[in-house]
């Protein structure tokens, strides 16, 4: 009987005579991936072999892995009999608290081997645990109650009641944020409750707007600095971006007032910016950005999805599973009114945009989630830009774009629709190799066309984009 291959999250053994090695792919699995499958009395390639196995080895091997594994794990332990009547064990195991030792040494899973671990993977796993148990916006900011701007308090509890989310009047601020769990045990506001009803220091505004001439950040026409509390700041950064788009005017029947419709949906641009807000990366000191450029709007939002998670996810309706980086703030503009279940910010943004004929797009850069809406029109072709395949693309010399083999077309596509191009992405979907994904992006690059982005040659996270410096 054969049980298959060995993975990332399956381990055989040949005999519990091999405890030391099983208990370090143990470590590696739980610190890679949260679970994993051990066997012991099959051989590497799947073969099951069979060895003795008693009350008394199961019991050892329970032991073995609850007494050496740390933090504690508590495995299901198994006795499996083959087809043959060789008979073997299956232990199966999980955990959320890495990193996990064996005999304290710390590994991790890299294919089917064990490697170990090193100060900086082990440091970063450690800070990573430390925040999931004690997310940034439940420690305490230092800042006193006092600080806390009475008058986002009362347009909070009267939002919420206007929800159905909140249950009890405005009394004062600090009785307020005592229900709401925001004062931490120093007595001072924690970091959710600074954020959502104190401004920002002056040196570290929470977010900037700046408004565009062009489709780059060469020529500004407004930038400003925003340090308000959360909820004022949200409708400040939505007011910002309505009033400097498009709009149209549809009258209804006689005697009713006109009816303003911006040219990307209200909604969405609300859902987009309060999702920035409630899930970026507080910790990094920058700024949300909302950019309005001629040809569309970024809001950028530091820090990236969860490991595991990802835009897909959500789309798919299956990104509500993962735990929030900022619980506290996510339940302020929940009970707020300001945004909905958890998970459901995407979807809701694609909804609207799809009705209103807008497109919409988002990606992970090094540091930082973009969401990208596409304004309506054709703006920046009256200065002399081009199509590709009836795609608009920005270029420094226009002739540049003549002439497109397949493959550098596929670029141009891919550089438009997701905002950059890789060379796996290119491999993938024009269905060339390396060697020619390679050589495109540099013609491309030489053209004018695309623009290389990255910190060296060997830097992981280099792409191309379309060359917006016309």
């Amino acid at each position: 009987m054969n049980l298959g291959s060995e993975s990332e999250t399956v381990e055989f053994k040949k005999s519990t005579g091999e405890h030391k090695e099983a208990l370090q792919a143990v470590s590696a699995m739980l610190n890679k991936h949260g679970r994993g499958e051990l066997y012991f009395g099959v051989k590497d390639d799947g073969e099951v072999v069979g060895q003795e196995v008693s009350d008394a080895t199961l019991r050892q091997v329970t032991s073995w892995i609850s007494d050496k594994i740390e933090p504690a794990v508590f495995p299901t332990v198994e006795r499996l009999e083959a087809e043959e009547g060789l008979i073997y064990i299956h232990v199966e195991f999980s955990g959320l608290n890495a990193p996990y030792s064996a005999d304290g040494r710390y590994f991790t899973r890299v294919g089917t081997s064990n490697k170990t671990l090193s100060a900086a993977e082990l440091g970063t796993m450690i800070i990573k645990r430390d925040r999931a148990h004690s997310p940034w916006d439940s420690l305490p900011s230092g800042r006193p109650v006092a600080d806390a701007d009475e008058q986002a308090v009362r347009d909070f509890v009267k939002l919420g009641l206007q929800a159905g989310r909140v249950s009890d009047e405005f009394t004062n601020a600090s009785d307020v944020l005592t229900r709401l769990g925001m004062i931490a045990p120093d007595g001072t506001l924690t970091n959710a409750a600074a954020v959502a009803f104190c401004k920002a220091p002056s040196a570290y505004p929470r977010m900037k707007l700046g408004l565009l001439a062009g489709n780059d950040k060469l020529d500004i026409l407004d930038l400003r600095q925003e340090f308000l509390p959360l909820i004022p700041l949200l409708k400040r950064a939505e007011f910002f971006v309505v009033s400097n788009i498009r709009r149209k005017f549809v009258f209804g029947e006689p005697g009713m007032q006109r009816r303003e419709v911006p040219e990307i949906p209200r909604e969405a641009v609300r859902e987009a910016i309060a999702n920035a807000l409630c899930h970026r990366d507080y910790a990094t000191g920058t700024s949300v950005q909302v950019n309005v450029y001629m040809d569309f709007i970024e809001i950028v939002s530091p820090g990236l999805f969860p490991e595991g998670d990802s835009p897909e996810r959500h789309l798919e309706g299956s990104g509500g599973d993962f735990k929030q980086r900022n619980p506290n703030i996510a339940q302020v503009l929940f009970r707020s009114g300001m945004i909905e279940q958890y998970g459901t910010g995407i979807p809701r943004i694609k909804r609207a945009c799809d009705v209103a004929g807008v497109a919409f797009s988002y990606r992970q850069d090094v540091n930082a989630t973009v969401i990208r809406f596409e304004r309506t029109g054709s703006q920046v072709n009256d200065r002399g830009n081009i199509a590709v395949d009836g795609t608009t693309v920005i270029a420094a010399n226009p002739s540049a774009l003549e002439g497109l083999n397949e493959a550098e077309k596929t670029a141009v596509q891919i550089a438009r629709d997701s905002g950059r191009v890789t060379k796996k992405a290119l491999m993938e979907q024009a269905g060339v190799g390396r060697t020619k994904a390679t050589k495109t992006l540099k013609q491309l690059a030489e053209k004018g066309v695309l623009a290389w982005v990255g910190r060296g040659t060997n830097d992981p996270y280099q792409y191309y984009r379309l060359n917006e410096n016309a």
